[in-house]
C-alpha cells in the first residue's frame, strides 16, 4: 500500500467528512444509552499539518485552514471547530484529529470504539496514539472484513466509517459490498461510506449498486470544489449513510451551501437527496 493520509489531512474531503461525523456522533448522544464507533480504515488518528507530508501537498489550506479562518461559522460546525481548536491551543493550525481521534474526543464514557488499520506503519502508530484510552480496541486486520469480525456489537447503537484509500479499482464495488454486511448483521446500524468525486461513470455505477443495497434508508450528501467533469482530480468527496439520524437532513440542507461558497476553489456545489427513500 501507498496511500498515507497524511498528504491529504484537513483538506476539503476531510472537512465534509469530520463535519458529518461530528453531527451523527452528537445526535446519538442526544439519548443516554451507549453506542459503538467502527472505523474500518481508520489511520493513524492524528496529522502534523507542518509536518513533510501535509506541508507537501498544502491541501489542508484549501480546507479546514479556510474554515479555521472564517467568520459567523455555523452552530452545526462547532463540535468538530472546536475539536481542532483545542488540538492547537496557542492558537497556530498545525495538529489535525483524524476520523478516529476525532470520535474518541467526542464520544462519553459509555461509549466504545473500535477501530481497523492494515497498514503495518500506521496501524502501530494508531495504537500507540490511542493507548490510554480504554474505550478504544485497535486492530490491525483487512479492514474490508471489519464487518465480518465485529457485528453485531454488544450496543444496540452503532456507527461505523467505511473509508478506504481508493488504491484499488474495485473499491466502490466492495464499499457496497461492505455496507451489505453491516446492514445484514445489524439492521438498524447507521453506517457512513465516504467515496471520492472523480471518475462519473465509476460513480454512476457506485450509486446504482447502492440503491440496490439492503439499507433500510440511504442518505447521499456530496460537497463539489470543481466541476464534477475532471477525472483527473478530486473534484468533491460525498459520503452514503444509512439510517442518518432524524435532524441530519435538516442540517445538512442548511450547512452545505455555506460550506460550499467557503471551499469551492474553481466552483462549489452541493447535493443532498435520498438514494433510498425511508
Amino acid at each position: 500500500m501507498n496511500y498515507r493520509h497524511a498528504f491529504h489531512a484537513g483538506n476539503h474531503a476531510d472537512v465534509l467528512k469530520h463535519y458529518v461525523l461530528s453531527s451523527i456522533i452528537r445526535l446519538l448522544s442526544r439519548k443516554e444509552a451507549p453506542f459503538a464507533y467502527l472505523d474500518s480504515h481508520a489511520g493513524v488518528g492524528l496529522y502534523d499539518l507542518l509536518g513533510d507530508q501535509a506541508s507537501r501537498t498544502g491541501e489542508y489550506l484549501q480546507g479546514i485552514s479556510r474554515l479555521w479562518q472564517a467568520e459567523d461559522v455555523p452552530a452545526a460546525l462547532q463540535d468538530y471547530l472546536n475539536i481542532v481548536r483545542r488540538m492547537n491551543k496557542d492558537g497556530v493550525l498545525r495538529h489535525y484529529p483524524g476520523s478516529p481521534e476525532l470520535a474518541r474526543r467526542l464520544c462519553r464514557e459509555q461509549d466504545r470504539l473500535q477501530l481497523n488499520e492494515k497498514h503495518p506503519e500506521d496501524g502501530a502508530l494508531l495504537k500507540e496514539n490511542m493507548a490510554r484510552d480504554p474505550r478504544v480496541a485497535v486492530h490491525r486486520g483487512e479492514g474490508w472484513y471489519v464487518a465480518r469480525a465485529l457485528l453485531p456489537t454488544r450496543e444496540k447503537r452503532m456507527l461505523m466509517l467505511i473509508d478506504p484509500p481508493f488504491e484499488q479499482a474495485d473499491e466502490l464495488q466492495r464499499c457496497v459490498e461492505s455496507l451489505n454486511e453491516a446492514i445484514g448483521r445489524m439492521r438498524q446500524a447507521i453506517v457512513a461510506v465516504w467515496y471520492p468525486i472523480k471518475d462519473l461513470r465509476q460513480l454512476k455505477r457506485f450509486y446504482s449498486d447502492l440503491e440496490k443495497s439492503s439499507a433500510p434508508k440511504l442518505l447521499r450528501v456530496e460537497l463539489f470544489v470543481h466541476p464534477a467533469d475532471d477525472a483527473q482530480r478530486l473534484n468533491g468527496s460525498g459520503l452514503v449513510i444509512s439510517n442518518a439520524p432524524w435532524g441530519l437532513e435538516d442540517e445538512l440542507r442548511e450547512v452545505l451551501p455555506w460550506l460550499a461558497k467557503l471551499l469551492g476553489q474553481t466552483h462549489g456545489d452541493w447535493r443532498l437527496d435520498w438514494l433510498i427513500a425511508e
